[in-house]
């Protein structure tokens, strides 16, 4: 779907039908839509809450379940003491309520068609959601595409889907997960302890049959721009690497 035809996707509402709590920060809430709709691993969609008074608000969130999941699709979304939207989820949100949303949404910042070569995803806590998208497609599509993940989050109590990722790392079967805690020791042997830098990016690719097609960072600002330049500063070539950024 081209952006230009999802911006003109209707609103619609959407059921929720479970909430999975993942970290103490984020939950994972899990719509029907009233419209069920095909999307492709890395997008997203908008939410809109409308209050009493008829004031409306809205967020995009990115979409974590995997394209083969009929129906139902899960935003993991992470609460923010000054959002609008996020407290709503968190605090008062429950089964059975219903939202309008729409989509899906964006064109760039996703998995392209076809088998594109070895991927490497790098995400900063939250922004791991789409790229969990991306490996969830690839995981039901039994697709032998190497991929490394680099995930960053401050404490291992923060590292959202730890206990999915682990285990789909103990598979072997080509997928590579590099967890890397800014504020704590690393719990694994293969971990690191620091922020994301060229000789975490050049030991990550090392993990890579051959260099990367493609590369999909996703966080907030200063994460994005800082992991772009070590991927570009490892041998990445720019137009190989896809942004998605949020937040300052």
């Amino acid at each position: 779907m081209s952006d230009a035809a999802a911006v003109q996707s209707p609103w619609q509402t959407a059921g929720i039908v479970r909430i999975e709590k993942r970290t103490p920060r984020v939950t994972s809430f899990f719509f029907l839509p009233s419209r069920p709709f095909a999307y492709r691993a890395g997008q997203h969609v908008d939410v809109r809450l409308t209050a009493p008074d008829g004031y409306q608000v809205r967020r995009s969130y990115s979409i974590a379940s995997a394209p083969e999941i009929d129906g139902v699709i899960e935003l993991a979304i992470e609460k923010l003491d000054d959002g609008e939207v996020s407290p709503f989820f968190h605090e008062v949100a429950a089964v059975g309520d219903e939202v309008e949303l729409r989509g899906p949404l964006g064109g760039h910042f996703v998995w392209p068609d076809g088998e594109s070569g070895p991927l490497v995803l790098i995400g900063g806590g939250s922004g791991v959601v789409p790229l969990m998208s991306m490996i969830r497609h690839r995981a039901a599509r039994n697709s032998p595409v190497p991929v490394v993940l680099v995930f960053s989050a401050r404490v291992w109590d923060e590292v959202i889907f730890r206990g999915e990722l682990i285990g789909l790392d103990d598979r072997r079967d080509g997928f590579d997960l590099v967890l890397t805690l800014t504020r704590e020791a690393a719990r694994r042997p293969a971990d690191y302890a620091r922020r994301v830098d060229v000789a975490m990016m050049v030991q990550a690719m090392a993990r890579l049959p051959e260099p990367p097609g493609i590369a999909f960072v996703c966080g907030s600002n200063a994460f994005v721009s800082a992991a772009a330049q070590a991927l570009i500063d490892a041998g990445v070539a720019a137009e190989v690497i896809r942004t998605e950024r949020y937040g300052v």
